[in-house]
């Protein structure tokens, strides 16, 4: 006589996990696409304010820099004023400062917009994830993962062909104007379906460890993102990744030591999120970052491709990226995240790899069948290490594992372009060549396919039911060939 009520109470968690994660969703691709889609603008945004296109970067600078800032402090205000309206104001602040952008008329005021908006963006995400975490019970983890992830694949392929059509037809303000509707569903949404929640007894806010991981974090960013600019000059750019590794250092020595720490480092005793998150995840998110900002480059400059044509090229990979989504969910649960992470994460390596040989005389139907499942590869990586992250995370952990895992995902992401730009630099200085050459590109996806290939090899240390019970997988037979690797 129980049964249709405890399947029915079931059958509505699923349907709000799955919901709060489509809404969080829909804030993160609002968020993600306008860091993507602002590059393709920026000579048209600089010639209305009277100034290069050069100095238009601050604009991505500050927004970056806001962001390193205040990610640190996003589990604290989610636990002291509840994650729900926390997530409000980032997508207020966030929002509005879009809006501010579009209407700037100088350099001045469009900076100060950039720098609000970075804060929104700076609350959105780990506070996101705090949202799905909380809502979504272990056997919905995965299906409210797969939902988040998909705007981190989608809108750094679309951004920039999305922008580039905005700026030609349109003008550069609606770059930023397109936010206010979504933003405005946002908002809607989040009040209307997403409960209100905070804890009980939050902690006093660790104001060192606040300045300490916030600095660290911004000098480490700001010099990992000036290697792909090697004209700034390497001893700034050195200083500035030194000083912020120090300054990373205190920060975790005072974490583990304060009453009342910043952000729970305990998380990383969790085998799981240590693997997924620190270790082999932030390894393989490095090829993962990569690889984008390589595609574009490898089509244009080493195959000579019209930016229109090479966004066509990249348009396979994006599709790849959506195609694996139907079948993440089933193949993780059939296969276990071990497995499907070390075998499908040394297929995306070898397709990296791949991507160094081919040349603009290879067929374009392989060259379409290669981005497609670069595509694949990618997604499902993408899913799994960030589903697994929180598998065995407790209640009282979330709130620093989620912000521990926007920050390092930060770190990656611009780690990722720094290696991949500075590899492609090292290669044109050894062969002593005014320009980049297609050698350069084979050189830079061979070694980043390598650095995945290291990092999916790693995954082996991963018991067999890591994640069982998010994924549903029951460790068995198919496990086998994995015990025997690790022997």
């Amino acid at each position: 006589m129980t049964a249709i009520p405890e399947i029915a109470t079931l059958s509505e968690t699923a349907t709000h996990a799955r919901r709060v994660a489509l809404i969080v969703a829909i804030a993160f691709f609002m968020q993600l696409l306008d860091s993507t889609i602002i590059s393709t603008s920026l000579p048209q945004m600089g010639a209305s304010f009277g100034v290069s296109p050069v100095a238009m970067s601050i604009g991505i600078t500050v927004y970056m820099l806001t962001m390193a800032v205040f990610v640190p402090l996003s589990g604290w205000l989610a636990d002291r004023f509840g994650a729900r309206n926390i997530f409000l104001l980032a997508i207020v602040l966030f929002t509005l400062a879009s809006l501010a952008c579009g209407l700037s008329q100088t350099l001045t005021q469009f900076v100060a917009a950039r720098v609000v908006q970075g804060l929104g963006s700076a609350l959105m995400t780990p506070v996101g994830r705090i949202l799905v975490l909380r809502n979504a019970p272990k056997s919905e983890l995965l299906n409210a993962t797969a939902l988040i992830t998909w705007p981190a694949l989608f809108a750094p392929v679309v951004g920039p062909v999305l922008g580039g059509f905005i700026t030609t037809y349109l003008s550069w303000h609606w770059n930023f104007f397109i936010n206010i509707p979504l933003g405005a569903v946002g908002l809607a949404l989040v009040a209307r379906f997403i409960p209100g929640d905070r804890e009980a007894d939050p902690k006093p806010l660790d104001w060192p460890g606040f300045f300490l991981t916030s600095a660290g974090l911004a000098l480490l960013l700001y010099g990992l993102e000036r290697i792909a600019h090697p004209e700034d000059g390497v001893l700034p750019t050195a200083l500035l990744i030194v000083a912020g590794i120090v300054l990373g250092w205190l920060a975790v020595r005072h974490l583990r030591r304060a009453p009342h720490p910043l952000l729970d480092l305990s998380s990383f005793k969790v085998l799981t999120f240590a693997i997924s998150t620190l270790a082999a995840g932030t390894i393989f998110r490095v090829a993962i970052n990569a690889t984008p900002f390589l595609l574009p480059l490898l089509f244009q400059v080493g195959f000579g491709l019209s930016p229109v044509d090479a966004g066509l090229m990249i348009l396979a990979y994006f599709l790849g990226n959506l195609g694996m989504k139907t079948v993440t969910t089933p193949t993780l649960r059939r296969f276990g995240f071990r497995s499907v992470m070390v075998v499908n994460g040394i297929i995306a390596s070898a397709s990296i790899m791949a991507c160094g040989a081919i040349s603009p005389q290879t067929p374009q139907a392989l060259v379409v069948a290669l981005m497609l499942i670069a595509g694949l590869s990618r997604s499902m990586q993408f899913t799994a290490l960030n589903t697994l992250a929180f598998a065995d995370i407790d209640a009282s952990q979330r709130s620093s594992a989620a912000t521990l895992s926007s920050m390092l995902q930060q770190v990656a992401m611009l780690f990722g372009v720094a290696v991949a730009a500075a590899i492609l630099n090292l290669s044109q200085i050894v062969r002593d060549r005014p320009a980049l050459d297609l050698v350069d590109f084979r050189v830079a996806f061979l070694a980043i396919g390598a650095i995945g290939l290291v990092a999916a090899l790693r995954f082996l240390v991963l018991p067999p039911g890591a994640g069982a019970e998010v994924s549903g997988h029951s460790p068995g037979n198919s496990d086998r060939f994995f015990r025997l690797m690790r022997r």
